[in-house]
């Protein structure tokens, strides 16, 4: 049977610790000695609506450590959903590559990828989820404190997609979750009803609230993105209007336990939910959390392809 990795959601918790552990090891494999050419004769197809520094050079770099190659696909080159059907897509790409990953605007579309490829799809980031950046997220956790289960992760700020993936992997490996966002900002409530099932069979708390002082109390991990994701332009000025009381700011970080770490999925708008104080102060792991990209996205890739 096909494999995809369209959501965090769609894994079990045996399934996505197998990963994290395969992607500490490939991590340690890739210093060491760098790694086995597990992807020879393999190509990545990847599909871009939106632009990406992180998304692209982590896919195409975890091809080529493993002697794979990757084959970028600008948004002007098929037009998805535009030029020609998504279905026709899928179709045609799956006697060209050997697996598919898709950057794209809208979730539906890369729902549609997987059911017409008979190859293997990753979900690049939606506008409901970002799985990848979870992986690397919980990647990130996993090297400070060793595991996931009992820490307290609080999230700062809209209720976006890598809120989503953030609290889906929180809940399914046992982390505590509290997100903080402004009224009318929330976790899409689809989203939260998944996480409190997972979060039953796991032990996980998650709470919902608007005082990031409060989210922050006790917090091992203190996490926020960007006031206004791609897609959302036309929302900016409003945003920022209403977001400034969630910045993570020095005051704000005082506030978590002493050891905690900051985290930013990139790119960052300094001065804005994050200031350069913490960004690159010492509670700081965003550029560790970018290079993980490339380390959990290898496991990722060895679980579809092998």
């Amino acid at each position: 049977m096909k494999k995809d990795f369209l959501a965090v959601s769609d894994y079990s918790p045996e399934s996505l610790q197998e990963m994290l552990d395969l992607a500490v090891a490939l991590k340690k494999e890739h210093f060491a000695s760098g790694n086995k050419p597990l992807f020879k004769g393999k190509v990545l197809g990847m599909i871009f609506q939106k632009p990406s520094l992180r998304t692209r050079i982590s896919f195409d770099m975890a091809m080529r450590h493993m002697a794979g190659d990757a084959l970028y696909i600008s948004p002007a080159e098929i037009g998805l959903g535009q030029r020609e059907s998504i279905a026709d897509v899928a179709r045609v790409l799956s006697g060209y590559v050997d697996a598919i990953m898709a950057r794209v605007f809208e979730h539906k579309h890369i729902l549609e990828l997987a059911k017409w490829s008979s190859i293997p799809v990753i979900n690049g980031l939606s506008d409901y989820n970002h799985p990848c950046q979870a992986m690397a997220d919980a990647l990130t956790i996993v090297e400070k404190f060793g595991d996931l289960k009992g820490l307290n992760v609080a999230y700062i700020g809209d209720g976006n997609n890598v809120a989503v993936s953030l609290m889906h992997i929180c809940a399914k490996l046992g982390a505590n979750f509290t997100i903080a966002s402004p009224e009318c900002y929330d976790i899409v409530p689809n989203a939260i009803e998944d996480a409190r099932k997972f979060a039953a069979s796991s032990g996980s708390k998650l709470a919902f609230i608007r005082d990031p002082h409060e989210a922050v109390k006790n917090a091992h991990v203190i996490y926020t993105d960007t006031w206004t994701s791609m897609g959302q332009e036309a929302e900016t000025e409003k945003r920022k209007l209403v977001f400034p009381p969630y910045q993570v700011n020095q005051k704000l970080v005082s506030e978590a336990d002493k050891d905690v770490i900051v985290m930013h999925c990139l790119p960052a708008h300094r001065g804005q939910e994050l200031t350069d104080e913490v960004a690159d102060g010492p509670h700081s792991v965003i550029f560790q959390q970018a290079h993980n990209r490339l380390h959990a996205q290898k496991a990722v890739l060895v679980k579809l392809l092998e």
